[in-house]
C-alpha cells in the first residue's frame, strides 16, 4: 500500500492516473490486485475530495514482483518522484474474509504476537442504502481519531460515495480489538449487516514487513 501527496504542479498529472493509471496497473508484471484510489480532503473520510492525495493498493504473486514495483526503476517510482510525502508499507495477509471486484486474498502469515498491525476495509455501497452509511460516517471518524493506538487512518476511494476504502495502521493487535468492539465503530458494523448496506465487502488484516516513508511530517510504526 502506498500514499502519495502529490506536489501540487503535478495534480494534473495524478488526476489523469484516474483515466490511464488502472491500465497502466493491469499491464505489471507479477501484479494479481492494483487499485488506484482518491481520499478524502486530508487524507480523511469525508465527502470532500482531496486534490493531491493518491493511494495505490497492489498485491503480488511473489515478492519478486512486489520488489520490482517498488524498485526506482518500477511504476510506483513516477507517483514517488510527484509527491511531496509518500508512505510505503509492504505487507502479508494475516486474515481476510470476503472479496474486491470476486478477488480474495489468501493468508500467507499468522498475525503478529507484538508490534504494528494493519487494517484494510473496502465496500461497494448499495446505491439506495448510501445515505444512510454516509449519516454514520462522521461518528465513526471522530472515534478512529480519538482511538488509542491507532498510528494511522486514512479514507480512500476508487469512485465517489460508493466504492469506499478505510486503511488503518494499529500499535497492537490488542489496541485494534479494542477499538473494532466499541462505540461508533461496533455500531456502524452492526448497521451494515442489519441494514444490507454493502453489495461487496472485504476485510484483511496485514502483518507489515517493511515501512518506508513517512505521513504528515511523521513516520509511522
Amino acid at each position: 500500500f502506498a500514499l502519495l501527496d502529490l506536489a501540487a504542479p503535478h495534480r494534473a498529472w495524478g488526476w489523469w492516473q484516474f483515466v490511464v493509471g488502472r491500465r497502466r496497473l493491469r499491464q505489471v508484471p507479477g501484479l494479481r490486485v492494483g487499485k488506484l484510489l482518491g481520499s478524502g480532503q486530508a487524507g480523511g473520510f469525508g465527502l470532500k475530495p482531496s486534490a493531491s492525495i493518491q493511494g495505490l493498493f497492489a498485491v503480488f504473486d511473489d515478492a519478486a514482483s512486489a520488489e520490482a514495483f517498488c524498485s526506482p526503476a518500477g511504476l510506483l517510482e513516477q507517483w514517488r518522484v510527484r509527491a511531496r510525502e509518500h508512505l510505503c508499507l509492504r505487507l502479508r495477509t494475516c486474515s481476510a474474509r470476503g472479496s474486491w471486484d470476486g478477488t480474495r486474498l489468501a493468508v500467507t502469515t499468522p498475525a503478529p504476537a507484538e508490534g504494528p498491525v494493519v487494517s484494510l476495509t473496502r465496500a461497494s455501497i448499495h446505491p439506495a442504502r448510501a445515505a444512510g452509511f454516509w449519516r454514520m460516517e462522521p461518528a465513526a471518524e471522530r472515534s478512529l481519531a480519538e482511538a488509542a493506538g491507532c498510528l494511522l487512518a486514512v479514507g480512500g476511494g476508487e469512485a465517489p460515495l460508493l466504492r469506499q476504502a478505510t486503511f488503518t495502521v494499529w500499535a497492537s493487535v490488542a489496541a485494534m480489538n479494542a477499538y473494532a468492539r466499541q462505540g461508533a465503530h461496533l455500531a456502524a458494523i452492526r448497521a451494515a449487516a442489519d441494514q444490507a448496506f454493502f453489495t461487496e465487502s472485504m476485510f484483511v488484516r496485514f502483518a507489515p514487513e517493511r515501512l518506508e516513508g513517512c505521513w504528515q511530517g511523521r513516520p509511522i510504526g
